[in-house]
């Protein structure tokens, strides 16, 4: 009986060693429950748009999102060169199952739909939306909500955007296009005197894509915008793990630090906030 329990005994103690180590590398680069140990596997769109990646090339760090990833890897205990990143679309990254990467950063706000299918990190960035106006439009100086109802909007279907201008400033009357592509063509050609859309990507419109136009207000942020999360595959283990990064990467403040570098407008640009 003694040999039993001993053999026992022996067996228990092996099972617990095997199991040891793998415990011990949780919450370290070589964490077994990584995509691949050892690495921090990233994905994002491509291409990606500035301010989020500047020039197209995430591996350089430069931009909020790039930027942002590599202080929250340094934070985990990686070093820069193990950080990978892979391309996957937007609406790829969105999909339900599997995922062939850690987390996916490329500005997916979260809503209650996608954490169905996905599971999100704490939110690291909410943004304040912006007027988007040619510098002779009346809306170039408009100082309050009411100012900014007797404009002739545009905005694209079925975006927050759309939501923001119908609820948020009391529009009911925006021309609604197919996209944002559609609603920049309509304020060139004149056909409406403003849109509206989150800080960052009016900060790249204006610079890129319609360079005539100028950000004429900032307004509050959209109440029923939850923010922009890392995204990961449904009910990751690694989640709590990484939200312990971000909230350190937070209390240094590094992400005001790249907010204030990549993110921020004109800071003579008045604030309309009713």
């Amino acid at each position: 009986m003694a040999n039993k329990h001993n053999v026992f005994v022996v067996a228990l103690m092996a099972a617990i060693a095997m199991v040891m180590p793998a415990f011990a590398q949780e919450k370290t680069p070589n964490d077994p429950r990584l995509f691949t140990p050892g690495k921090l596997t990233v994905s994002t769109s491509e291409p990606s748009y500035p301010p989020w990646v500047l020039d197209n090339n995430p591996e350089a760090g430069e931009g909020f999102e790039a930027a942002l990833v590599y202080a929250l890897a340094a934070e985990l205990g990686f070093a820069k060169e193990d950080v990978v990143w892979v391309d996957v679309t937007f609406d790829g990254a969105i999909a339900p199952g599997p995922k062939a990467y850690d987390f996916s950063i490329q500005q997916i706000s979260v809503t209650p739909d996608r954490a169905k299918v996905a599971t999100f990190s704490d939110v690291y960035y909410q943004s304040d939306k912006a007027v988007i106006a040619l510098p002779d439009s009346a809306v170039a100086s408009a100082t309050s909500f009411a100012d900014l109802k007797a404009a002739r909007w545009g905005v694209a279907v079925g975006t927050t955007d759309f939501d923001y201008v119908t609820n948020v400033l009391g529009i009911d009357n925006a021309a609604v296009y197919d996209d944002q592509a559609g609603v920049f063509q309509a304020l060139q050609g004149g056909q409406i005197d403003a849109t509206i859309a989150a800080l960052p990507t009016a900060l790249y419109a204006t610079c890129c894509q319609v360079p005539e136009a100028r950000i004429t207000a900032l307004l509050p942020k959209d109440p029923s915008d939850e923010g922009l999360g890392l995204l990961f595959a449904f009910d990751n283990p690694i989640v709590p793990w990484i939200n312990e990064g971000l909230a350190a990467v937070k209390a240094k403040g590094t992400i005001e630090e790249l907010v204030t570098k990549y993110l921020v407008a004109d800071p003579n640009v008045p604030v309309i906030a009713e």
